[in-house]
């Protein structure tokens, strides 16, 4: 397998969704659900529907706010039962990522409900005499997902009612104490997804990217306790840490190879890398 192939491959790791139940907010799928998580659901006859074609919110509850409410008992009673946690951070609830918000529910029961989430992550680029190079972040040693590992400059989630431009402009800052009017620079320069299995369920994920060029004199600096260091490296050290190791988080894979690809470091002649990088369409 080609070398770069290998992540997109362990970040789509679901051949189809067999096995799974849709589930639905009116006439939308917007997730779907693995048939233990369904059973915990049964107990909620007065906010959930199960029917020949999966799971559905009861028909009777409308409009975002009631659904948000019908959403949030759903996530205690997942997570009661072991199926994600409360992490006190909503996200938007919708069918495809340009679509209307139909309610709100705890990032944390996300994969176990196969729901989308969207993300942003930010190149750090600076353009030298000597060639590209790219600031690059080591993870807390005490994350809870990817421990130690390489990652972007900045990156996160999307939180409800909130922008991929004003969350990247919020997690500049918290992440790598960069000014606002700096991050708010930044290109954007497509996106990357894929559908995973993991522990916690199905993680349907949608990560809006950027490329931000950062002047020279400018350093990131840790500004909470998600990253230990920011480095600078020549985008070579990158690509070959990237193709040679599984140093770096499985989904800062995908953002990376697509800056590959883009800067014409790495050849993508039958489309399929690009292809490999886009599964939520």
């Amino acid at each position: 397998m080609n070398p770069f192939a290998r992540h997109i491959a362990a970040c789509n790791n679901i051949p189809s969704p067999a096995g799974y139940l849709p589930f639905r907010v009116g006439d939308d799928q917007v997730g779907w659900l693995e048939p233990d998580a369904a059973r915990a659901l049964t107990f909620l006859p007065k906010s959930v529907h199960f029917g020949p074609d999966g799971v559905s919110l009861a028909a009777g509850i409308r409009g975002a706010a009631a659904r948000t409410t019908a959403m949030a008992e759903i996530a205690r009673t997942l997570a009661k039962a072991g199926f994600g946690r409360i992490r006190g951070e909503e996200f938007d609830v919708r069918a495809h990522a340009a679509g209307p918000v139909l309610a709100t529910v705890d990032r944390g029961v996300l994969p176990a409900m196969g729901i989308m989430s969207q993300g942003v992550h930010v190149n750090g680029l600076v353009r030298r005499p000597d060639g590209l190079h790219l600031w690059v972040g080591w993870r807390a040693k005490d994350k809870a997902v990817a421990p130690g590992q390489l990652d972007n400059v900045v990156a996160g989630g999307i939180p409800a009612g909130m922008t991929p431009e004003r969350c990247l402009a919020k997690e500049a800052e918290e992440e790598a104490s960069l000014p606002a009017e700096l991050a708010l620079k930044a290109r954007p320069a497509g996106r990357v997804s894929y559908i995973m299995r993991t522990d916690e369920g199905m993680r349907r994920d949608l990560l809006h990217v950027f490329d931000l060029d950062m002047p020279e004199g400018v350093e990131p600096r840790p500004n909470d306790d998600e990253v230990e260091r920011f480095e600078l490296w020549p985008i070579e050290r990158v690509l070959e840490v990237v193709r040679d190791t599984e140093s770096v988080k499985f989904n800062v894979n995908l953002v990376l190879i697509d800056l590959f690809i883009r800067e014409g470091l790495l050849e993508d002649p039958d489309g399929s890398l690009r292809a490999g990088l886009d599964q939520l369409v």
